[in-house]
């Protein structure tokens, strides 16, 4: 039986040849893991790095009231955990599994010591931590600036970009998320969430599909999104 050798893409990657990056792929534990698993919990103290290599993993936090806010959605070759390598201490969201995923662990010492010897790596690391940074701050702005189904329009298309896959009548986004997990990437309410996207079915806009939603016109919502 051959095995297929195991190829991950995203910014710890980028910058290594295929030997090193596949040297680095040996060094870390993989783990399979199921939907509703808790990977590590907002608070604890960070020790090691994740990358996705299949499925998709929420990262939220959760208010001294209970409240839940989604801060982002992940898929393959994307990284989770990396905050405390630059900056040692505990834990700032929840990471738990969206969709049966497969993920790669490594301790912090162990990347440490591989980014002192590929500072490249280094380099591409800080600028997915930018980009996250930056889609951080779009959205607390839309929050002060934009109303519900306009945050729900960006919602749409920003999943899409990541997860969508064109078919004959638009693009298909399998986001895995159940309507609340969707509201809490909104920042809105539920009930306010459903009534968003109700009124873009009734428009032709979408065509809700489980946990999946098929884009069926794409510059509608892209216009309503801004």
């Amino acid at each position: 039986m051959v095995t297929e050798p195991v190829v991950l893409e995203g910014p710890l990657f980028s910058a290594l040849d295929k030997d090193a990056a596949d040297e680095l792929i040996a060094s870390m534990t993989e783990s399979r893991v199921e939907r509703g698993v808790t990977i590590f919990r907002e608070g604890e103290p960070g020790d090691r790095l994740f990358v996705i290599r299949t499925g998709k993993i929420k990262l939220g936090q959760t208010s001294s009231d209970g409240r839940e806010n989604l801060l982002a959605v992940l898929g393959p070759g994307e990284m989770f955990g990396e905050l405390s390598l630059f900056d040692p201490g505990p834990r700032t969201a929840t990471a738990t599994v969206v969709a049966d995923a497969h993920v790669y662990e490594l301790g912090h010492a162990q990347i440490v010591t591989w980014l002192e010897q590929h500072p490249g790596a280094a380099r591409h690391m800080l600028h997915a931590l930018a980009r996250r940074l930056r889609r951080t701050n779009e959205a607390l702005g839309d929050l002060v600036f934009s109303d519900v189904p306009g945050r729900v329009a960006k919602a749409l298309l920003d999943l899409s970009r990541r997860f969508g896959i064109e078919i004959a009548e638009g693009v298909r986004v399998n986001h895995d998320l159940t309507q609340e997990e969707l509201a809490q990437l909104v920042g809105a309410s539920r009930e306010t969430v459903n009534k968003a996207l109700a009124d873009f079915v009734s428009r032709g806009w979408i065509r809700l599909e489980g946990r999946s939603v098929v884009l069926l016109d794409v510059e509608r919502l892209t216009y309503r999104a801004r």
